[in-house]
C-alpha cells in the first residue's frame, strides 16, 4: 500500500486559558468545495489525558475517505483536571460551528455533520463528549449535538479494579518506573507542565505507564475536584439514562482488541452489554462494536492498519445530514 502524501494541516486558534494558546490541527478533504463540504471527524488523542500523537489511518482519511479530520488540543492532566478537559473539549466542539472556523477553512468543512472519535483516554473524550456525559456534575455547558461517536480501545469507567491496582512492574515492562522520570509532570504547579500539548516522543510518554503503575488515573483527573468518579462512567450513565432519551444518543462504533494490556477490553465489554441489553428492550440504539482477537493496544497507530470497518460505519452515518441543536 502506498500512502497518500499528508499535507500540512491548518492550524487554527480556538481557545485561550490560563496562559495556554490551545489550537487544532485541521486536515481538509482535498476534494472538498464550499458547495461540496465535507463532513468532519473530530478526533481527541490518548494517553489518559496526559500526552498525543494521531493514527496514520487518519490522516489518510481526508484523502481516501473525504472528510475534514480536526485534532484539537486540550489541557493536560494532572495539573487539570477532567472537568476542565471537558471544557475544552466543548469549547473545540462549539468552535466547529462559528464563523470563524467556516472562514479559516474557507467554507469547505461541513459542521452540520459531525462524527467525534478517539482512542483510548480519547475514546472517552468521544463517549462523554457525544452522550453528553459529566458535564452537569463538572459544572461545564455541554457540547452541541453530534451525528455519531467512534470510541477506539477507550477507557470508560474509572472504577474499573485496573485503574486502582498497583502493577509493579507493568505487564509490558521489565523494570518499575521511578518516580523522579515523572517528578516534574506529577507537580500541579510546575508551571513547565502546563500545556495542551505534548509529542509522544517527549519524556512525558512514559507518564501513562507510570500512572498505570501506581494507579494513579482516578488521583490525576480528579483530585481536588469534589466531582465523583461515577460521573464519568459511561455504563453507569446509560443505565440512569431515562427512557424517553435513550434512543436519542448518536450512533456508534466501538472497536477494541481482546488482548489490550493499557485499557483492559472489558472497558468496552461493559458499555456494549448495556447497549444491547437496551436494544433487547425495544429501544431503538445505533451500535456496532468490533472486538479484535490477540490485539494489544495502540494497534492501529501501526501504518497497515486501514480501520476498513470503521470507515463503513463513518460513512453510513455521514450519509445523513443532522442539524445541530
Amino acid at each position: 500500500m502506498t500512502s497518500p502524501i499528508v499535507p500540512k494541516p491548518l492550524e487554527i486558534l480556538f481557545k485561550r486559558a490560563d496562559g495556554i494558546d490551545m489550537y487544532m490541527d485541521v486536515y481538509l478533504s482535498p476534494s472538498a468545495s464550499p458547495e461540496n463540504p465535507a463532513p468532519i471527524l473530530c478526533w481527541w488523542h490518548g494517553g489518559g489525558l496526559l500526552q498525543a500523537t494521531v493514527a496514520p489511518h487518519h490522516l489518510r482519511g481526508p484523502s481516501e475517505h473525504n472528510f475534514t479530520l480536526v485534532s484539537p488540543d486540550y489541557r493536560l492532566a494532572p495539573q487539570f483536571r477532567l472537568p476542565t478537559i471537558l471544557s475544552d473539549c466543548a469549547d473545540a466542539v462549539k468552535f466547529l460551528h462559528s464563523e470563524e472556523f467556516k472562514a479559516a477553512t474557507e467554507g469547505h468543512a461541513d459542521s452540520s455533520r459531525v462524527i467525534l472519535t478517539g482512542s483510548s483516554a480519547g475514546g472517552w473524550l468521544s463517549f462523554l463528549c457525544g452522550y453528553r456525559i459529566g458535564f452537569k456534575e463538572s459544572g461545564v455547558s455541554k457540547p452541541p449535538k453530534v451525528q455519531g461517536i467512534v470510541p477506539i480501545y477507550p477507557i470508560t469507567d474509572l472504577e474499573d479494579p485496573f485503574w486502582s491496582t498497583k502493577q509493579r512492574p507493568l505487564s509490558y515492562m521489565d523494570r518499575v518506573i521511578a518516580t523522579e522520570e515523572v517528578q516534574p509532570f506529577l507537580n500541579s504547579d510546575n508551571p513547565g507542565s502546563h500545556v495542551a500539548f505534548s509529542p509522544v516522543d517527549s519524556p512525558r510518554a512514559m507518564f501513562y505507564h507510570y500512572m498505570v503503575q501506581e494507579a494513579l488515573l482516578e488521583t490525576l483527573l480528579l483530585s481536588g475536584t469534589s466531582v465523583p468518579a461515577t460521573a464519568f462512567s459511561v455504563a453507569r450513565f446509560l443505565k440512569a439514562l431515562p427512557w424517553e432519551d435513550k434512543s436519542s444518543i448518536p450512533p456508534a462504533y466501538i472497536v477494541h482488541g481482546d488482548d489490550d494490556r493499557l485499557v483492559p477490553v472489558s472497558q468496552s465489554r461493559v458499555v456494549v452489554e448495556v447497549l444491547k441489553e437496551l436494544r433487547e428492550t425495544g429501544v431503538s440504539i445505533d451500535y456496532e462494536y468490533e472486538e479484535l482477537p490477540g490485539i494489544d493496544h495502540s494497534f492501529d497507530k501501526a501504518p497497515e492498519y486501514e480501520m476498513e470497518k470503521m470507515y463503513v460505519f463513518i460513512k453510513r452515518v455521514f450519509g445523513t445530514k443532522c442539524a445541530v441543536k
